[in-house]
């Protein structure tokens, strides 16, 4: 028989292996927003939902599986720092809010959006291996950091108007 905790975290593990699939799904293919140099996906708006929603141990790996099997598919050049970035980002956050926006995560959504095209621009320079590497990535990083942010904030927003986080922890997260 299984213990109210082995339940959580059951609970908890699949919810970051859904997570983890959308992350997946909508970084490398699904409802991209084109711009020069780069595009905005939807992956890291979900990085951050789920880091507001779930202790962060299952958020990083549902933001380091996700995003570090996009890349794989698809820029398996940056697989590595992704599964570091991705999932250092969600330290910016805290899901025990009771509402996705909260004063903890306006600040980690600034947070991010600074860390990651800085992670990035970084990894830029070592991956080709000159100075000149860190600016490209950082600017299309940052234009993709602003635009996730932008789209997360709305979708959090309307989430928190349900208030389905509530709902969640009451009904299928307890």
């Amino acid at each position: 028989m299984k213990t109210k905790s082995q339940n959580i975290n059951l609970k908890y593990i699949v919810v970051s292996g859904l997570f983890a699939a959308c992350i997946t799904m909508t970084t490398a293919y699904l409802f991209h927003i084109p711009f020069p140099g780069g595009y905005i996906h939807l992956g890291d708006v979900l990085i951050y939902m789920v880091a507001c929603l779930l202790p962060t141990p299952y958020a990083a790996a549902a933001a380091a599986i996700g995003a570090g099997l996009a890349d794989l598919l698809t820029y398996p050049a940056w697989c590595l720092p992704t599964l570091v970035i991705k999932s250092c980002l969600v330290f910016f956050f805290t899901s025990r809010a009771s509402t996705f926006l909260c004063k903890r995560n306006y600040v980690g959504l600034v947070l991010a959006s600074v860390f990651s095209p800085a992670a990035y621009g970084l990894c830029a320079v070592v991956l080709y291996g000159s100075i000149q590497s860190f600016w490209p990535q950082f600017a299309g990083t940052a234009i993709q950091s602003l635009g996730n942010g932008v789209i997360f904030l709305i979708v959090a927003r309307a989430v928190d108007m349900t208030h389905l986080k509530q709902q969640m922890e009451k009904h299928v997260l307890t």
